[in-house]
């Protein structure tokens, strides 16, 4: 039918079967050199995507979809369900390291693939803490990590020690910032610490030769008005996150400036959600997340089986 249901059940149900999905696919393009090729894709346009208004149903949860125009509608991509996620994932290494936002991009991972009680569980044992997070999904043989790393600098440091062990998880979501702005306050600093990273992400080969599909996870809208404290109020403001932002881009760490990373545009769909979607003012509701995971998982689709552009 079309053509991701075919990938899926094609290509992934039955080589997955046998071998882990991960250990054959390629890697986004290659930083060097990759700003001058980059072009109109379908990677470009995965954020393409509204939301449903149900104004019937009060307190629903926020339905959503690709748009219908036609270089979308090109792509095919495919919000995928629990079955064809598990088999995407089977055998597979995934980590998302960073701050709270990362974490619930992990949670919207791990919503995929496992029963909801255990991950309401989980997700009421992290807003409590901040710390690592590991489990193993029997059931498809998945490893599911959570490394809490807040700052820019911390990041770093965590790839260096897969670099060093020469073993890569297969997808990485990384994301810092608001530590940054809110105990630090330093967008110079902030700047040094991403292009440290981006060094860091440089030659990144496994010894079986496996490398990884990395992603950033960008920094949500900021409702000034919502958030709970003082100091929050007075560090956490849209200009400043413009500011910030604006260093993730000049640090050229972005696959569309030529890095290795692809961008979750989560103020984007933050934004578009809108301010009925956060209590906190930072922290947005679960589809928020969700999106973005099936953004990112529909990236990797894309990228492996070397779709081209319409």
């Amino acid at each position: 039918m079309v053509f991701f249901i075919c990938v899926l059940f094609i290509i992934l149900s039955v080589g997955v079967r046998w071998t882990p999905y991960f250990s054959s696919i390629s890697i986004f393009p290659s930083p060097n050199g990759a700003s001058s090729n980059y072009r109109i894709s379908c990677v470009d346009i995965l954020h393409s995507i509204v939301y449903k208004d149900r104004p019937e149903c009060v307190g629903c949860t926020k339905s959503w979809s690709w748009m219908q125009s036609s270089p979308v509608a090109k792509c095919e991509f495919k919000k995928l369900e629990q079955p064809d996620a598990s088999v995407m994932l089977n055998r597979s290494w995934v980590v998302f390291a960073g701050d709270s936002q990362t974490r619930l991009g992990m949670l919207s991972m791990l919503k995929l693939v496992e029963v909801p009680e255990r991950v309401r569980i989980v997700k009421e044992q992290l807003k409590k803490l901040k710390t690592d997070y590991s489990t193993y999904i029997d059931s498809i043989g998945m490893k599911l990590d959570f490394k809490w790393k807040p700052y820019a600098r911390r990041l770093t440091k965590l790839m260096l020690e897969f670099k060093k062990n020469e073993k890569y998880p297969d997808i990485i979501v990384m994301g810092a910032g608001l530590w940054d702005m809110l105990y630090e306050n330093n967008a110079s600093d902030y700047d040094v610490s991403l292009r440290s990273l981006r060094n860091s992400l440089q030659d990144l080969n496994s010894k079986d030769g496996k490398v990884p599909h990395l992603f950033w996870l960008a920094m949500p809208t900021l409702i000034n008005s919502k958030l709970t404290s003082e100091d929050k109020r007075h560090n956490l403001t849209e200009p400043r996150r413009i500011r910030y932002d604006n260093k993730v881009n000049e640090s050229k760490i972005l696959n569309k400036f030529g890095g290795p990373l692809l961008k979750l545009d989560i103020h984007y769909l933050s934004e578009l959600c809108g301010p009925q979607c956060t209590k906190d003012g930072l922290h947005y509701d679960d589809v928020v997340y969700d999106i973005a995971v099936q953004i990112m998982l529909n990236a990797v689709l894309i990228e492996s089986t070397h779709k081209p552009p319409f």
